[in-house]
């Protein structure tokens, strides 16, 4: 582990908040609010309800598959492990322990969108489900290394998405994934530098795929 990862672990990085702070529970809430699996959800409906077009039954009928497989059945499967000690928390703050997570992720992922080819659910959701997988494969490539935030990166691949099915207004949007960042680094669980890195891996290499192949 790296002497910033180290310092992140430790809660030493420059500019987190203090434990106890109001800072630092507003950090909180932001982080869970915005959290990759609760972002995931809200997109995947946003995106049907697009694809389907605007038609409730279809919306979550198609939605539900993306975000059960993309978002709940991993997450359910990542608290379960923390519970158990497998890792250390939901988030999985340790680089060196998201390798088994993010993979199930994945796993997951290919597994939904298997359905979605299965079932010829609209173009969109296809593309969608592309871009999280290889989104996904780029971010685990880079942990290996590196601890890029995910949160960044979920966030600021779904302002691309909404922005490309919704129209340029939604990068205002824009200004929740600086929130996001915000919160991870008050919470010393990622430097500046990883939060910036995860905000434009997840809009140019999710963005670049969803135009592909939609």
């Amino acid at each position: 582990m790296s002497t910033v990862e180290d310092d992140a672990q430790n809660g030493a990085i420059a500019g987190s908040a203090p434990a106890g702070s109001p800072r630092r529970l507003a950090a909180k809430i932001v982080t869970e609010a915005f959290s990759p699996a609760i972002v995931v959800v809200l997109l995947s409906l946003a995106t049907a309800w697009h694809a389907t077009g605007y038609r409730v039954g279809p919306t979550f009928g198609w939605g539900l598959i993306v975000a059960v497989c993309s978002s709940i059945a991993p997450m359910i499967f990542i608290i379960s492990g923390a519970r158990k000690g497998r890792w250390d928390g939901h988030h999985v703050r340790n680089r060196e322990g998201r390798l088994i997570p993010l993979t199930l992720c994945g796993v997951f992922t290919a597994a939904g969108l298997a359905i979605l080819i299965v079932g010829h659910s609209p173009r969109d959701l296809i593309a969608l489900d592309v871009a999280m997988l290889v989104t996904l494969i780029v971010c685990l490539a880079i942990t290996q290394a590196w601890k890029i935030s995910i949160h960044t990166a979920v966030a600021g691949g779904a302002v691309a998405t909404m922005v490309l099915l919704y129209g340029p207004w939604y990068w205002l949007l824009v200004l929740g994934v600086i929130l996001v960042g915000w919160s991870r680094v008050q919470l010393a669980d990622h430097t500046v530098a990883q939060t910036i890195a995860g905000g434009l891996v997840g809009p140019i290499v999710g963005g670049a795929v969803f135009l592909l192949v939609r």
